[in-house]
Protein backbone atom coordinates (compact mmCIF):
# COMPACT_ATOMS: atom_id res chain seq x y z
CA UNK A 1 0.00 0.00 0.00
CA UNK A 2 0.94 3.89 -0.81
CA UNK A 3 0.73 6.54 1.56
CA UNK A 4 -1.25 9.56 0.23
CA UNK A 5 -1.69 12.89 1.63
CA UNK A 6 -4.80 15.15 1.33
CA UNK A 7 -7.28 17.68 2.14
CA UNK A 8 -9.17 20.83 1.93
CA UNK A 9 -8.37 23.94 -0.85
CA UNK A 10 -7.56 26.00 2.69
CA UNK A 11 -5.15 23.74 4.48
CA UNK A 12 -7.32 23.66 7.39
CA UNK A 13 -8.57 20.37 7.06
CA UNK A 14 -5.13 17.87 6.14
CA UNK A 15 -5.22 13.65 6.09
CA UNK A 16 -3.05 10.43 5.30
CA UNK A 17 -4.01 7.73 3.94
CA UNK A 18 -2.80 4.37 3.34
CA UNK A 19 -4.40 2.87 0.51
CA UNK A 20 -3.86 1.49 -3.09
CA UNK A 21 -5.96 3.62 -5.91
CA UNK A 22 -5.68 1.41 -8.99
CA UNK A 23 -9.57 3.30 -9.88
CA UNK A 24 -12.15 5.51 -8.98
CA UNK A 25 -15.76 6.02 -8.66
CA UNK A 26 -17.94 8.33 -10.08
CA UNK A 27 -20.91 8.55 -8.67
CA UNK A 28 -24.83 10.12 -10.31
CA UNK A 29 -26.20 10.64 -7.08
CA UNK A 30 -27.55 13.78 -6.45
CA UNK A 31 -24.77 14.57 -3.58
CA UNK A 32 -21.41 13.24 -5.98
CA UNK A 33 -22.95 14.44 -9.24
CA UNK A 34 -23.04 18.33 -7.72
CA UNK A 35 -19.92 17.80 -5.96
CA UNK A 36 -17.99 16.06 -9.05
CA UNK A 37 -16.55 13.19 -6.65
CA UNK A 38 -14.21 10.81 -7.82
CA UNK A 39 -14.00 8.07 -4.98
CA UNK A 40 -11.93 5.65 -3.09
CA UNK A 41 -13.15 3.31 -0.06
CA UNK A 42 -10.61 2.37 2.25
CA UNK A 43 -11.40 1.13 6.07
CA UNK A 44 -11.20 4.23 8.98
CA UNK A 45 -7.99 2.35 10.26
CA UNK A 46 -6.12 3.68 6.99
CA UNK A 47 -7.07 6.80 7.61
CA UNK A 48 -5.54 9.50 10.16
CA UNK A 49 -7.10 13.16 10.08
CA UNK A 50 -3.76 15.16 11.02
CA UNK A 51 -5.56 18.99 11.64
CA UNK A 52 -9.06 20.34 10.57
CA UNK A 53 -11.22 18.15 12.84
CA UNK A 54 -12.89 21.04 14.35
CA UNK A 55 -13.32 23.01 11.20
CA UNK A 56 -14.97 20.16 9.79
CA UNK A 57 -18.90 20.26 9.76
CA UNK A 58 -21.43 17.65 8.67
CA UNK A 59 -23.90 16.83 6.14
CA UNK A 60 -26.61 14.36 6.03
CA UNK A 61 -29.18 13.37 3.67
CA UNK A 62 -31.33 10.03 2.60
CA UNK A 63 -30.52 7.23 4.95
CA UNK A 64 -28.61 9.38 6.58
CA UNK A 65 -25.96 6.76 7.19
CA UNK A 66 -22.76 8.51 5.77
CA UNK A 67 -21.65 11.80 7.03
CA UNK A 68 -20.14 14.16 4.14
CA UNK A 69 -17.79 15.98 5.92
CA UNK A 70 -16.63 19.31 4.77
CA UNK A 71 -14.19 22.28 5.29
CA UNK A 72 -16.51 24.96 7.08
CA UNK A 73 -13.35 27.95 5.66
CA UNK A 74 -13.52 26.60 2.28
CA UNK A 75 -16.17 24.25 1.88
CA UNK A 76 -14.04 21.51 0.36
CA UNK A 77 -15.16 17.79 0.93
CA UNK A 78 -12.33 15.97 1.04
CA UNK A 79 -13.57 12.96 2.59
CA UNK A 80 -16.85 11.49 4.42
CA UNK A 81 -17.33 8.48 6.94
CA UNK A 82 -20.11 6.14 6.99
CA UNK A 83 -20.71 2.46 7.74
CA UNK A 84 -20.56 -0.68 5.25
CA UNK A 85 -23.38 -3.05 5.17
CA UNK A 86 -21.27 -5.59 7.11
CA UNK A 87 -20.90 -2.84 10.00
CA UNK A 88 -16.94 -2.13 9.90
CA UNK A 89 -16.49 1.94 9.54
CA UNK A 90 -15.10 3.37 6.31
CA UNK A 91 -13.69 6.40 4.65
CA UNK A 92 -14.69 7.71 1.11
CA UNK A 93 -11.98 9.63 -0.04
CA UNK A 94 -12.44 12.21 -2.80
CA UNK A 95 -9.75 11.11 -4.91
CA UNK A 96 -9.35 14.99 -6.10
CA UNK A 97 -8.30 16.41 -2.87
CA UNK A 98 -5.22 13.78 -3.07
CA UNK A 99 -1.77 15.94 -3.70
CA UNK A 100 -0.09 13.05 -5.41
CA UNK A 101 -2.35 11.44 -7.64
CA UNK A 102 -2.59 11.24 -11.42
CA UNK A 103 -6.16 11.47 -12.06
CA UNK A 104 -6.06 10.94 -16.09
CA UNK A 105 -3.80 7.55 -15.16
CA UNK A 106 -7.11 6.00 -13.28
CA UNK A 107 -10.14 3.99 -14.64
CA UNK A 108 -13.59 5.55 -13.50
CA UNK A 109 -16.59 2.94 -12.45
CA UNK A 110 -19.80 4.41 -13.18
CA UNK A 111 -21.79 3.66 -10.54
CA UNK A 112 -25.75 4.29 -10.34
CA UNK A 113 -26.19 5.83 -6.87
CA UNK A 114 -29.49 7.56 -7.71
CA UNK A 115 -30.94 4.13 -8.04
CA UNK A 116 -29.71 3.01 -4.21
Amino acid sequence: MSKHTGGCHCGAVRYEVEADINEVMSCNCSMCQKRGSLLSFVPEQQFTLLSGGDDLSDYQFNKKVIHHLFCGTCGIASFARGVVPGGSEMVALNVRCLDDIDLDALPVKHIDGRSF
